[in-house]
């Protein structure tokens, strides 16, 4: 399985109704969103790049369809969803900014799949395949 993780700016503080979760606020600030693409990780990347005209399926179309929100990075990785997430939330500074958001299938107790920094974080390198 791929997993990937979209490094995303939120230029503007927004308040943001993430379907079933509710509405929350969101300061301005960098966000790291990891999540699974299955066999064709290109084509949830599209996906997720495109702004208009696609169903809100996934709790980041909600973050992503504001205007003041733009992925600005990509990372992807062969590991596995929960432990690629599990080491950005050790990251310095690293808050959850929205209980629950992207991790309803979740079994690692992750708590969130959306990680909030102030500043852009600086990621650890990436480790090649094995």
């Amino acid at each position: 399985m791929q997993t990937y993780t979209l490094i995303i700016e939120l230029e503007k503080d927004r308040k943001i109704g993430v379907g079933k979760l509710g509405v929350f606020n969101l300061p301005r600030g960098f966000y790291l969103y990891t999540g699974s693409g299955g066999r064709n990780i290109s084509a949830r990347l599209a996906r997720h790049r495109k702004k208009r005209g696609k169903r809100l399926h996934w709790h980041i179309d909600y973050l992503l369809r504001s205007r003041h929100a733009r992925i600005i990075g990509v990372r992807e990785s062969s590991g596995e969803e929960c432990a690629v997430n599990q080491a950005f939330k050790r990251i310095k500074g690293a808050r959850i900014p929205v209980p629950g958001f992207g991790a309803s299938d979740c079994r690692k107790d992750c708590l969130s799949h959306l990680i909030y920094f102030k500043k852009r974080p600086i990621l650890p390198s990436s480790r090649p395949s094995p």
